[in-house]
């Protein structure tokens, strides 16, 4: 161990404060930890807990999956673990890692690794290190590179992550070129730690992450889609993206995202879309009750994307985005699908974006039962979420038309209950299924019977529900326009 490793190696009894708190955070799953340090100690190898677990161990939030890192390698590490694991996992092994579980923990255990990239191709080329300071110089960032020997609870760290973690920075234990040359997702990973632990990027850092942004094209689309994915629902996403734009590397997977800020309205004739998206996805959150909603934060972020692509300026100086919805819809589900997301989680924001700016022709209530019934069934499963995005889409600094905006919503919402207490909205369909159709009209399965659904599905939209009687007049009225029947 060299003797900058050492310097931050210290016992039990001249543990910092934070330090015994993450000991006493450790002591919850200590006896699964402790125990499989001592079967490896007695196989002859190291064990220490290190990178995240470490981490949200200082920060008083450590979950049920445990890394670990070791000098046995992939066989030997099996050999300890069989017998005592419950279940044990190999999904990994190519890249040095057994998994395994114990008492409801999921222990991942990783040989020590010298593990670099070729600066070239997109996968990590494997080396196995012979040291416990090897293995945590290689690791994204300080606060990821501490670790404590098991089962001694001895704790390491050679690159000062500690005073990182309270300073709330993210620091790389190297060079910041290095780093992001040996894995460029390191620099996305560096917006999503921003983003979900409300850190701040070492200027360093931040300036490697603007110089390099372009490497970030040798990752897979898959890759960068889960760490978006993670800074996206992370506890301040705001940060992040700006992050993200300011640095470039929005540029190299989310254009789009960029293009906003690059709407520069000279004339001050409409708002800032960038901010205002921004300030989108902040309301947005402040409606979810469950959790982070990923679909209704990518709505959010994608809503208005279409603008930049629609703007027009007509002879009054006004500026207008005709359509952006349709435009913006389609952009979303072009880029979603080049992020490789899957098609159901695409298909729900694209829909969002689509519909976001129905609401704004419902006024002063002018719209009919019938708009109503289409708007809710439209939005289908989405109607919570699209209320939401709605809402959070109102920034005006006009405190008079904010609240007459909110208090038409609080009207349409109030409706669609007072309509869905007699219809059930949320399952509209034809007063006649297709059994009754065919039957009725004597025809066999086919376009047919679909045509005459569609029809009769408009009709229930339009009018509410219809009794058997008219919904049969209904039908063969249409049939016989159609020439379907004599």
């Amino acid at each position: 161990m060299s003797e900058a490793a050492a310097s931050h190696t210290t016992d039990r009894r001249e543990l910092t404060a934070a330090q015994r708190n993450a000991v006493a955070e450790l002591l919850r799953v200590s006896p699964v930890a402790d125990e499989l340090g001592r079967r490896f100690a007695a196989a002859g190898h190291e064990l220490h807990l290190v990178g995240g677990s470490v981490r949200d161990a200082l920060l008083g939030r450590l979950g049920e999956d445990l890394d670990f890192c070791t000098d046995a390698h992939p066989d030997q590490t099996l050999a300890v673990v069989r017998g005592w694991a419950e279940a044990i996992w190999e999904t990994g092994r190519e890249f040095g890692t057994i998994g395994c579980q114990r008492d409801g923990l999921r222990l991942e255990i990783t040989t020590f690794r010298a593990e670099s990239y070729d600066q070239v191709t997109r996968n990590p080329v494997v080396q196995y290190g012979s040291s416990l300071s090897e293995d945590l110089r290689r690791r994204d960032f300080t606060v990821n590179a501490m670790a404590v020997s098991l089962p001694e609870h001895r704790f390491t760290d050679p690159y000062g992550g500690l005073a990182d973690l309270a300073a709330k920075v993210v620091r790389t234990p190297g060079t910041p070129a290095e780093s992001f040359g040996d894995d460029p997702l390191r620099m996305l990973r560096a917006a999503r730690f921003a983003a979900q632990l409300r850190f701040a990027v070492h200027p360093d850092v931040h300036a490697a992450m603007s110089r390099m942004a372009a490497d970030l094209d040798r990752i897979t689309a898959e890759r960068i889609r889960d760490e978006f994915t993670k800074l996206l629902t992370g506890a301040d996403p705001i940060t992040g993206l700006r992050l993200l734009v300011d640095t470039g590397l929005a540029e190299r997977f989310l254009p789009e995202l960029t293009g906003l800020k690059l709407e520069i309205d000279e004339h001050a004739q409409h708002k800032d879309v960038y901010e205002h998206t921004l300030t989108v996805v902040r309301n947005a959150i402040s409606y979810e009750q469950d959790g982070p909603d990923f679909v209704l934060r990518m709505a959010a972020l994608m809503h208005d994307v279409g603008k930049p692509a629609t703007k027009s300026v007509g002879t009054d100086g006004r500026v207008s985005f005709h359509h952006h919805e349709v435009v913006g819809a389609r952009l979303t589900k072009a880029r979603m699908k080049a992020l490789r997301y899957p098609k159901d989680v695409t298909a729900k924001v694209t829909a969002l974006v689509a519909l976001h700016l129905r609401f704004y022709g419902y006024g002063r209530g002018e719209w009919t039962d019938s708009a109503v019934r289409r708007y809710v069934t439209d939005a289908g499963d989405l109607l919570s979420r699209l209320h939401k995005l709605t809402r959070s889409d109102c920034t005006t600094r006009n405190r008079r038309k904010a609240a007459q905006l909110a208090a038409d919503y609080d009207a349409l919402e109030e409706r669609i209950a007072r309509i869905a207490a007699d219809e059930d909205l949320a399952r509209v369909r034809p007063d006649l299924d297709g059994n009754a159709i065919m039957e009725l009209l004597g025809v066999p399965p086919g376009p047919i019977v679909g045509r005459a659904w569609k029809h009769l599905k408009d009709l229930r939209l339009e009018h509410g529900p219809l009794d058997r009687d008219t919904a049969e007049a209904e039908l063969l009225r249409w049939a016989r326009e159609e020439g379907v029947v004599g």
